[in-house]
């Protein structure tokens, strides 16, 4: 599996985008991006699934257990 940094970064690059283009199409901050592909790990999930839904991604808490299926 992907780190989420790495799935944005290559993705936003295959659309042929700035961060900061990207920023304004996905409705978050730039800063938001930035964090995001720098790898920080203090994201607000809500602004991480405004970036992924340009994607048709989600992300969603799971359990360990459901980690450990």
């Amino acid at each position: 599996m992907k780190p989420l940094s790495e799935f944005v970064k290559e993705r936003r690059k295959e659309v042929n985008l700035t961060q900061e283009e990207f920023a304004e199409r996905t409705g978050v901050a730039l800063t938001v991006i930035r964090k995001i592909e720098q790898g920080k790990t203090n994201l607000n999930l809500d602004k991480v699934n405004l970036v992924l839904s340009m994607f048709g991604h989600e992300l969603a808490p799971v359990s360990q257990k459901e980690i450990e299926r």
